[in-house]
């Protein structure tokens, strides 16, 4: 029995990558921060500086390059692949990566992956309220927003990704979030998702045909595998370029290792390639 189940294992996620699928995701590659030895990126087409900020308008006016801090840290050989970023403790400050050359947010269609390993207990290690490991943000959730998160005050946490376009196309009585059905939220939520201080959890999550005006898609990955896709929403936000960031671990306490940004929506064989790349997505360069 143990035999069949690790042969199906190995026909689900095989061992190796091969040389076309390695070279599709290098060349869709466009930023990936190790964080091996510092909070800067290895490798980006745009800003590599991770840059830090403690309210909305220091956000918006550009933050200044982030530096390790009572909780704020680079730990060697605690990642998933070599060093890990880590939340050592709650705190008002805030990180984030800038737009341009890496999320490349513009009003015409757009598409994006964002991949990333945490280690986390979400039930021991956050305080109480919503906590966001990855979060894109414009100027307010009126005009959009994208986010993985979990829940506020359900045990066991939920995890959840959502993309939120412009507030009139599918929140016209700016009711509050949790007010609006499950059903009725552009979203994914898993109830009880497995995250853990002890392993690594490699979450993805496409975004595909943004601002089309006709229905995107965007769907969530863990451990390489589908969860759940966000589908016949028109997901049109309403974002200048210049204010929108990649903002990383909002309330987060835990590690995060090997963060990485695709300039398109990988498939599902994709995503299945990149949880398993030995060494992790420095590899690919």
């Amino acid at each position: 029995m143990k035999r069949n189940v690790l042969v199906l294992a190995l026909l689900v996620f095989p061992l190796t990558v091969d040389a076309d699928t390695r070279e599709r995701l290098r060349s869709a590659l466009v930023h990936h921060a190790s964080f091996d030895s510092g909070l800067r990126a290895d490798y980006s087409r745009g800003d590599p500086v991770l840059y830090a900020y403690r309210s909305g308008a220091e956000r918006v006016q550009g933050g200044i390059p982030a530096v390790p801090d009572e909780s704020l840290a680079i730990v060697p050989g605690a990642g998933r692949h070599g060093g890990a970023l880590r939340r050592v403790k709650h705190s008002p400050v805030q990180i984030f990566f800038k737009n341009a050359g890496i999320l490349d947010y513009r009003a015409t269609p757009w598409s994006r992956t964002i991949s990333i390993w945490l280690r986390i207990s979400p039930d021991e290690d956050l305080n109480p309220g919503y906590c966001d490991p990855v979060l894109i943000m414009g100027e307010g959730m009126k005009k959009g927003l994208i986010f993985m998160e979990w829940s506020r005050d359900d045990v066991p946490r939920a995890f959840r990704f959502a993309i939120m376009p412009r507030a009139d196309l599918w929140n016209p009585s700016n009711a509050g979030w949790e007010e609006i059905p499950k059903s009725k939220r552009p979203m994914v939520e898993l109830v009880q998702p497995i995250f853990s201080r002890e392993r690594w959890t490699h979450a993805v999550f496409t975004l595909e045909g943004v601002n089309t005006g006709k229905p995107g898609r965007g769907a969530l990955y863990l451990d390489g595998r589908k969860q759940g896709t966000i589908e016949g929403w028109d997901l049109t936000l309403d974002w200048t370029p210049e204010k929108v960031h990649l903002i990383l671990g909002k309330d987060y306490v835990g590690y995060m290792d090997d963060l990485a940004v695709f300039d398109r929506a990988l498939s599902d064989d994709e995503v299945t390639s990149l949880h398993r790349l030995p060494g992790g997505v420095g590899g690919l360069r």
